[in-house]
Parts: structure tokens; C-alpha cells; sequence
């Protein structure tokens, strides 16, 4: 791993309830995204859907255009661009062009596409969706090596000679990752490309057992591919909620949890095979989801990079409307304050400074006290009663505290 640790950010599909305002809700993922960039998130993944009301982003690189230019560092990236229902080349020159206008902040992250509705209502049957995801990302990786005119023909696009206009800003090319559930297909197709991985199936029931597998069957077919894989660009996607306590955190969710596995999962998608009946209950005791305080959280974290086997580069919130605006914006700081440093380093060699000075108090500290009552002598005060006393402990690291 980079000295600087985990990666932090969310995977923003969207969900947000049918009956919200989606113009408001729109400009608020977008006002999420500004907010994440300050408290030091990482990243954001910006989803693509077409049909069932509630994932309500239908272009995420606009979403990524927009949240540039009012972001500093955060990275943005699809989660996912559904390659079926587009060209392979316009695929590529898009996300080269973001790739510029972002200065190396755009990533592009590939899938299937998860709606059959949004298949359907484009004529795509389910059955080739796989298939033609392996040949448009084929098409697209030869592209953006910018080697030579790239000739290919299937039964659903085709290229003639084709090269990008602009080659990619970053050098040699932006992030790319898949999205993977528990199936094999996605990490072979990572493994087939060298690219990274989005697990969403970490939070699936099921799911933390399950990813160091997945991880091997990315690595294997690397090594068929001439390949290799980078756990650095390995990222987990896990429902997350953070609270003072864990009965707040619950508390928060609760509500909102329901709305979403009812008015979404339930009814409109007919709760997929394997979806429990009360999944926030379930997944929190199976750690597939994370609502608690800031050390329940570290914790399932925690438990999760020890289930990876070697560990990974990213842990991203699935981002949901499951509390309300101030709870979840808390929920944010709360886990950027108190749960990303435990992973990103950036703690020890302040516990290390920390227990060095408690340590070695009486040695390093304790002329401070002679210092102290010297000064009195010499002005010509009487040093104060109890003096020595009130030296002690903290108050003989900072003379004002002496007063």
C-alpha cells in the first residue's frame, strides 16, 4: 500500500425516494460531492440509469463536469457507465476529454448495466450484456493505448480505422475499474485488462467471505492476460451510517432504510434472490453493513481488510438518503474525522510524539518546574502554595496552565 493509506469516498448510484424534488435532489448530490472534496474524501463514483425512478442520474460525466468545477482534489469517476448502451468510441473520447478538463481527476468505471428495465426499453436482451460489456471495453482499452488505427466489427458496433482524437491526460491513462457482485465475470474481465475493481459485493450477504476469492480470479487471469493486478486499485462498496453512539446511528437509519428496501428492492425490483427481509438488521450483525459509532465502524473496516487477504486500496459509502440531510452530512465528518486516519496513517507518528512526551515527562519536563519557581524567585514573588502540586501532569507541560 502507498504510505498515505486507504482510500476514502462514495459510490453515488443515486437513491434517492420517487416524491423527492429531483431537481433539488440533483444539486444536492452535486452540493454532497463539494462537501466530501473539503473533509478530504478521496473519491466520488457517479452511476448511470434510465428507468425506475429512483437512481435519477442519467450522464454521470455531467455530473463529473459540474462537481469539477467546484472541487479541488477529489477524484470523480461512472459507477458505473453501462457500456452496452454505448458506442465504445464515444465512450473513450468522453472520458479522455473529462480526463483533460480535469486534470487527471476522471474515472471511468465499467459495467453491464443493472436495470433490465433500461435494457429493455433499448431493445438490448439481457443475455448479451455481458458479452457485449467484454467487447466494448476490448475496443476501448485498445483505444486509449494509442498505438494503432483500431479495426474491429461485432454485431452491435463497429470500428474503421478509429483513433482518439486527444490521447489522455493522465500518463498513461486514467483509472479504470469494473464493478463486480459475487459472480466471476467481472473480476476475470479486470484480470483480462489489468484495471481495478469495484466490489459491491462486499456488502451482499455473504459478501466479506467472499472477496479474497474474487481477488484470485482477477489475479489468475491477469497472469493468463500477460497482466497484473494492483490491490491499490481495488475498491470495496459498503452501505455506511456514523453516529456519536451506535443507538443514534440505528436510530438515524431506520426509517429511511425501509423506504428504500420497500419503495425500491421490494417493489419495483421484486427484492433480488438473496436480499433479506429486514437487510439492515441482518447486515449489521453480519458486517456487510456498517451503521455505529466511529470504532463500530473502524471495526467492520477492519474486519473487512482482514477478510480481503492482502488487503485493498479504497472503501467507498454506498450513498443513500437513509437519514436526513443533517445526520448523513454528520455522518460524513464523523467518519472523516475519527475513522479514516486509523486507516491512512496519518495518526502514528502523533501517538508516537504523544506517548514519547507522556513517557518521558519527569526527565524531559521536569526542569520546567525548577524553571518555573526561579522565575517567581527572581521577580521576587512568593512562589505560590501548592506549587509543586499544580505541576504535575499536564500542567507541567504548559507553564500558562501554571499561572
Amino acid at each position: 500500500m502507498a504510505k498515505r493509506g486507504m482510500r476514502f469516498g462514495i459510490f453515488l448510484a443515486p437513491f434517492h425516494r420517487v416524491g423527492d424534488n429531483p431537481s433539488l435532489a440533483l444539486s444536492r448530490d452535486i452540493e454532497m460531492i463539494e462537501r466530501l472534496d473539503q473533509l478530504g474524501y478521496d473519491e466520488a463514483w457517479i452511476g448511470e440509469h434510465h428507468s425506475a425512478g429512483w437512481e435519477i442520474i442519467a450522464a454521470p460525466e455531467l455530473i463529473i463536469a459540474a462537481a469539477a468545477e467546484r472541487t479541488k482534489h477529489i477524484k470523480l469517476g461512472s459507477g458505473v457507465t453501462s457500456l452496452p448502451y454505448h458506442h465504445p468510441f464515444l465512450v473513450a473520447q468522453r472520458w479522455v476529454q473529462l480526463d483533460h478538463m480535469t486534470r487527471g481527476r476522471a474515472m471511468l468505471g465499467c459495467g453491464p448495466g443493472a436495470l433490465v428495465s433500461d435494457a429493455y426499453m433499448m431493445g438490448i436482451e439481457a443475455s448479451t450484456q455481458r458479452r457485449r460489456m467484454e467487447e466494448s471495453l476490448d475496443a476501448i482499452m485498445a483505444l486509449l493505448r494509442c498505438e494503432e488505427p483500431v479495426t474491429i466489427k461485432t454485431d452491435w458496433f463497429e470500428l474503421r480505422e478509429a483513433r482518439l482524437h486527444l490521447a489522455p491526460y493522465s500518463d498513461p491513462c486514467f483509472d479504470i475499474a469494473i464493478a463486480s457482485t459475487l459472480t466471476p465475470a467481472a473480476p476475470m474481465l479486470a484480470g483480462k485488462h489489468g484495471v481495478g475493481m469495484l466490489s459491491l459485493g462486499a456488502g451482499m450477504p455473504g459478501g466479506p467471505q467472499a472477496i479474497a476469492g474474487q481477488w484470485r480470479i482477477a489475479e489468475e487471469n491477469a497472469a493468463l492476460h500477460g497482466k497484473t493486478m494492483n490491490r491499490r486499485d481495488w475498491r470495496m462498496v459498503m452501505n455506511v451510517h456514523v453516529a456519536e453512539d451506535d443507538a443514534t446511528a440505528l436510530r438515524d437509519v431506520r426509517v429511511g432504510e425501509r423506504a428504500e428496501t420497500v419503495g425500491y428492492f421490494q417493489d419495483v425490483l421484486g427484492r433480488p434472490p438473496g436480499r433479506s427481509e429486514d437487510p439492515l438488521s441482518d447486515g449489521v450483525k453480519a458486517g456487510t453493513t456498517l451503521v455505529g459509532s466511529p470504532d463500530t465502524v473502524a471495526e467492520g473496516i477492519a474486519h473487512l481488510v482482514a477478510n480481503s487477504d492482502g488487503g485493498f486500496g479504497g472503501f467507498m459509502f454506498r450513498a443513500h438518503d437513509w437519514a436526513d440531510r443533517e445526520a448523513t452530512w454528520r455522518s460524513y465528518e464523523l467518519f472523516a474525522r475519527y475513522v479514516m486516519p486509523r486507516f491512512q496513517g496519518s495518526l502514528d507518528t502523533l501517538q508516537a510524539s504523544f506517548e514519547w512526551a507522556k513517557s518521558n515527562r519527569s526527565t524531559i519536563f521536569g526542569p520546567n518546574v525548577a524553571a518555573i519557581r526561579k522565575a517567581y524567585v527572581d521577580a521576587g514573588r512568593d512562589v505560590p502554595e501548592g506549587f509543586d502540586a499544580r505541576l504535575t501532569g499536564a500542567a507541567a507541560l504548559d507553564p500558562v496552565k501554571a499561572g
